[in-house]
């Protein structure tokens, strides 16, 4: 039985995990669910961080023994899983799509930007992420439908929707970072010194062109949203 610290342990049978009862058969039925040991996990990710959040903290927040837990949750990896599919079901999955398979799929994106917002550990934890649960495959599944005016097979729009994923996990996970980091004033104007340096010593002009055209807006979701622009406008050809 794997401990806090101990490599994960692999093994669980996925089809059995997510598709089987989330109570243990053996036993006197127990006061809590995966249900409510999923959401400690998660609300102690949310306040302390990934790091925070081991069997034994989790445990303590439900009450249980630890031991009692790997019923539930046999490593961590799957304690992972479990959090993730948990908070993946505050993605909206029944609204009506538009049919503009760019403003749909553009969407999604922003859809998953504002949930690892509001949960920014689950960059972190999406790669480790191994089994999609249920809320996790339904919102796949609106994602593929978004991809169906595009004429991609099925293999295309799942890489489409894996790499749509992986752009917006590293640009929140980046943007969360810069937000929590101590960079003064002077930092920075000590950063902007430096740059225009660089851009004179006439070692570098492609840079020093860059630094010289017209700024573009540096608000995080305008930032997200030209990039996400550049990524998705340039997904297909036609």
């Amino acid at each position: 039985m794997p401990r806090d610290g101990e490599a994960d342990a692999p093994g669980v049978d996925p089809q059995q995990f997510w598709l089987g009862s989330d109570r243990p058969r053996r036993g006197r039925k127990p006061a809590y669910s995966r249900e409510a040991i999923t959401a400690a996990a998660v609300a102690l990710a949310d306040a302390e961080g990934l790091e925070a959040v081991t069997m034994r903290k989790v445990a303590a927040q439900v009450g249980a023994g630890v031991m009692s837990l790997y019923s539930y949750a046999p490593d961590k990896e799957t304690l992972l899983n479990l959090m993730v599919d948990h908070v993946s079901g505050e993605l909206p999955t029944t609204d009506t799509l538009t049919g503009d398979w760019r403003a749909d799929l553009k969407a999604v994106a922003h859809l998953q930007r504002a949930l690892m917002l509001r949960h920014p550990w689950l960059p972190a934890a999406l790669s480790t992420h191994r089994t999609p649960g249920p809320h996790t495959l339904a919102f796949l599944e609106r994602a593929l439908t978004a991809l169906r005016p595009t004429g991609l097979d099925g293999a295309a729009k799942l890489e489409v929707f894996a790499q749509l994923t992986a752009f917006v996990a590293g640009h929140t996970a980046h943007e969360i970072a810069q937000a929590t980091a101590s960079r003064s004033p002077d930092r920075a104007a000590a950063e902007a010194r430096y740059l225009a340096a660089v851009a004179a010593d006439g070692r570098h002009p492609e840079l020093a062109e860059a630094l010289s055209s017209p700024g573009r807006p540096l608000a995080p979701e305008a930032t997200f949203t030209r990039f996400l622009n550049r990524l998705i406008d340039g997904l297909t050809t036609d």
